[in-house]
């Protein structure tokens, strides 16, 4: 009877603590309302081959973008176009520069129109590792956003 009696005491005594309020509830508000942090960052767009045309997930990256800039103002927004070492050196200048232009106009439309864009085209420049084998993914625009507290 004793030992009914230790585990019902035992068992009641546990339904209680999982009522209690979790030391953490406080500190997870806290956490919540922080404001943004407002820090420097990139994202990339990424190309079919020869292609310049920003796809529906590209536009997707960019909106994503806006959102880890929410509460912030995006200073300068640097728009690098990349691409592969597949064909000549001026068509894949061409090529990146075209890139650029193409996502830089993206992201106007995607709700970065009041930010100051510095547009640069990279080319094929460093498409090939030292030993001449191609870098993969480099069928893209990277875009490095200058963020600060609004």
């Amino acid at each position: 009877m004793t030992i009914k009696m230790t585990v019902a005491t035992l068992g009641a005594g546990l339904m209680l603590a999982g009522c209690a309020s979790a030391p953490w509830s406080a500190s997870r508000a806290a956490i919540e309302t922080q404001p943004p942090a407002c820090a420097d960052f990139q994202v990339s767009i990424y190309f079919e081959r020869d292609e310049v045309k920003v796809t529906r997930e590209a536009r997707s990256v960019l909106n994503s973008a806006r959102t880890m800039a929410r509460g912030c103002k995006v200073e300068k927004a640097r728009v690098v176009g990349l691409a592969d070492a597949v064909g000549a050196a001026d068509v894949n200048m061409d090529l990146s520069r075209a890139r650029a232009v193409s996502v830089t106009k993206a992201l106007t439309r995607a709700g970065f129109g009041q930010v100051e864009f510095d547009v640069a085209a990279a080319g094929d420049i460093g498409a090939t590792t030292t030993a001449g084998a191609s870098a993969p993914l480099r069928r893209r625009a990277d875009i490095f956003f200058d963020v600060s507290k609004p």
